[in-house]
């Protein structure tokens, strides 16, 4: 990732300048103290620009919207950002293995509890960056069931899942053992981009479909949806999503781990974005219009750096 001949280039950039600083007349006081006639903020832009830094993320509408929106604040920091796509696990191991520098897609304790224990003694949690997270089984409004026990030949006994060794799809799998009226029932898995597509299909047509779901995404403020009531507790209690990064990112890029400790945001944040990519809007785009309306937040995850 070029980290390492980064911050050589960062060092030797702050020598000089310290030489020229100290050439123009630097008084006495700050030549003992190693100091430049620099301000703060052109130190700071000496050691970000042209940095880069690799964050990965799965390919979930909500972790699409969340990374890319830190990726924006990064890069306008000055920071060469490169944005990731990878595979649950290959992301938790990217990070780990420092292939990555980070990410803010960990769905903890339940959906992401495989990866956390293979994987979490390698990384550095820096904690939540959204609370209240939510999956399990999800089905329009119309639909005339309201609870997992009560599911019996609705949609064909199929569930519409999304990526093999999702955390909401071993759930959903585990459903099958937990409940005696799902016996008989089986877990498709595709994509959540598959899975979005035919639930948007069955809701046109007002047809049956049971979905793996979560919260926060789109599609509750774009179809009117309800979760199925679990009462043998499969899928488990609220959740909140992390923020994961590799070993030794706050001595390389302590700004830019800064950035990541610092943010924070809200489920209706976080939709805002996810609705407007799924309405068209490119997630660089939408990412960008966000940050641009959102400065004071933005503000207090750059608080100093700027």
């Amino acid at each position: 990732m070029g980290i390492f001949n980064w911050k050589r280039l960062g060092i030797v950039s702050g020598l000089s300048l310290a030489l020229f600083a100290a050439g123009c007349g630097a008084d006495e006081e700050e030549a003992d103290n190693g100091s430049t006639t620099t301000d703060e903020g052109t130190e700071e832009a000496a050691t970000i620009e042209g940095q880069e830094i690799e964050l990965a993320y799965v390919e979930w509408d909500t972790e699409i919207a969340s990374t890319h929106v830190v990726g924006k604040v990064l890069e306008d920091l000055g920071y060469d950002v490169k944005l990731t796509p990878l595979d649950n696990a290959i992301m938790w191991e990217a990070v780990a293995n420092g292939e990555a520098d980070g990410m803010v897609a960990a769905w903890l304790p339940g959906t992401h509890a495989a990866q956390y224990d293979a994987y979490g003694d390698q990384v550095v949690d820096l904690g939540e960056n959204l609370e209240g997270a939510t999956i399990g089984l999800v089905v329009p409004e119309y639909m005339d069931v309201d609870s997992i026990a009560d599911l019996d030949e609705q949609a064909d006994q199929t569930i519409t899942g999304i990526e093999p060794g999702a955390g909401v799809v071993a759930a959903a799998e585990q459903t099958l053992e937990d409940y005696e009226n799902l016996e008989d029932w089986t877990v498709q898995t595709s994509s959540s981009g598959a899975m979005a597509t035919a639930l948007g299909e069955a809701f046109e047509n007002e047809e049956e479909i049971i979905v793996t779901g979560w919260s926060p995404h789109w599609k509750f403020q774009a179809y009117d949806l309800k979760y199925l009531e679990d009462p043998e507790g499969t899928f488990g209690e609220a959740e909140i999503i992390a923020t994961m990064v590799r070993e030794g990112l706050e001595e390389d890029m302590p700004q830019a781990y800064q950035v990541l400790d610092n943010f924070h945001w809200t489920s209706e944040d976080l939709e805002a974005v996810m609705l407007d990519i799924y309405e068209g809007t490119d997630a660089e785009d939408a990412a960008a219009a966000w940050v641009e309306e959102n400065a004071d937040l933005v503000a207090e995850w750059t608080e100093g750096i700027e």
